[in-house]
């Protein structure tokens, strides 16, 4: 088992796609040891995209796409300097009050780097503000997305560790509101420390034409949540109705989609989505082996050898993904990884809702360390800043991150507070 983990790593240290490594380790495993290996794979791959809530995955990232191309994210970007540009720090908290709210229609780090990042960084920069400053808050208030619902790595997590999908959204929510403020709180510290510009403070009726222009882009995620809910919907046809909406939005509304528009945005659904389902289908194969050979035991054994101490355990376990999120993927991670922690979890009383919420703010933070820095390359490449340059900004934008992961490591009715109180989650 151990050389299959190795073979594993060294297939993925050496360039292979992550969902190609595991099929790829997997099914040499299988054939090894197993007498019907390749039918038995595909058995497990197929099983393991059978799925009804996986199909949100693809609908929620259809959503973002049409936001972006749809002009809704200039509508929410221009709410939001209307509402909050002449605080000290200006534009940044522009930024992230514009990735908080866009966060409740997409439900993805990298859709918000990549649709509203552009928009965000060239205004920064015709305020003076530095790239390094810029494109680091950029890159570190996209990581609100999959923590606010509807959040695509929440609803992955829910599938694999067969968890309340509903309970973890509500779970997610005043996180995502931490991070946002204690991003905010720094903003405001570097702004003040080199001096960047204020906007003007918006008069009444600008803030209420700001307000008109985006009201019906800001009603997705209340028409989202509100129907999970309320019972009116499932999450998988929440998305399903949040993807409609936005299209209906870009086409009737606002008159700014096409179907040339349309039909590229479906194609890069697919090539998103199929990563996403390449590596279902690679852990599921790998999975049955890990299980197979009684890892998650050995890992729960090991860790329980260390302490019984529920804390102590969270440390470790935040240690761990925290160090493997520096050059792992974090969706591979979240697939392959947590499941199998969280029984360790579960094992001293840690509640999965909870676990979960801490797994998904730590592997986010992974998306802003390098090497791997999935969101540092994609601010890169849309705002044109070298990838040193935005290093060196995002490093004290970690801090308030890592400081909110440490509350709800040690505070865990941050994360169930509103589950019980809506849901009367584990009540």
């Amino acid at each position: 088992m151990f050389t299959s983990i190795l073979g594993w790593l060294g297939l993925l240290f050496a360039g292979m796609p992550v969902g190609f490594s595991l099929i790829f380790v997997g099914l040499a495993f299988l054939v090894l040891t197993e007498s019907t290996g390749i039918n038995f794979a595909a058995q497990q791959m197929i099983g393991g995209l059978d799925n009804f809530t996986l199909l949100a995955v693809p609908f929620f990232v259809l959503t973002g796409h049409l936001m972006n191309s749809a002009g809704i994210t200039e509508r929410i970007f221009n709410f939001a300097k209307a509402m909050v540009g002449h605080i000290t720090g200006s534009l940044g908290h522009v930024n992230i009050l514009a990735s908080l709210m866009f966060s409740g229609m997409s439900g993805s780090a990298l859709a918000d780097a990549g649709g509203l990042g552009q928009l965000e960084i060239k205004s920064m920069r015709d305020a003076k503000y530095d790239d390094d400053f810029a494109g680091g808050l950029t890159a570190a208030s996209c990581i609100i997305g999959p923590l606010v619902p509807p959040s695509i790595p929440l609803v992955i997590y829910g599938v694999v560790s067969n968890t309340s999908i509903g309970a973890l959204f509500l779970a997610g929510a005043i996180p995502g509101l931490l991070c946002c403020i204690a991003l905010c709180i720094m903003t405001y510290f570097i702004a003040k420390k080199r001096g960047y510009m204020t906007l003007p403070r918006a008069s009444s009726k600008e803030r209420l034409i700001a307000f008109r222009d985006a009201f019906l882009s800001l009603l997705t995620p209340f028409i989202i949540i509100g129907g999970i809910f309320s019972g009116k919907f499932t999450p998988t046809e929440a998305a399903i109705i949040s993807s409609l909406y936005a299209l209906f939005l870009g086409t009737v509304v606002y008159k700014s989609l096409t179907m040339n528009k349309f039909i590229k945005l479906v194609q890069e659904t697919v090539t998103t989505t199929s990563v996403v389902a390449l590596m279902v289908m690679g852990v599921t194969v790998f999975g049955w082996i890990v299980a197979r050979e009684q890892l998650p035991q050995q890992l729960a054994e090991f860790f329980l050898s260390i302490s019984d101490n529920p804390l102590i355990l969270l440390l470790l376990i935040n240690l761990l993904l925290l160090f493997l999120g520096t050059f792992i993927e974090s969706l591979a991670l979240l697939l392959l990884l947590v499941p199998f922690l969280v029984p360790v979890a579960t094992a001293v009383g840690i509640d999965p809702v909870h676990f979960g919420v801490m797994a998904i703010l730590n592997l986010m933070i992974g998306i802003l360390t390098p090497p791997m820095g999935m969101a540092l390359y994609v601010v890169s490449k849309v705002g044109n800043i070298p990838f040193h340059v935005l290093t060196r900004g995002v490093l004290p934008l970690l801090v308030p991150l890592f400081i909110v992961l440490g509350l709800i490591i040690v505070f865990p009715q941050i994360t169930l507070f509103l589950p019980q109180l809506v849901l009367g989650y584990g009540l």
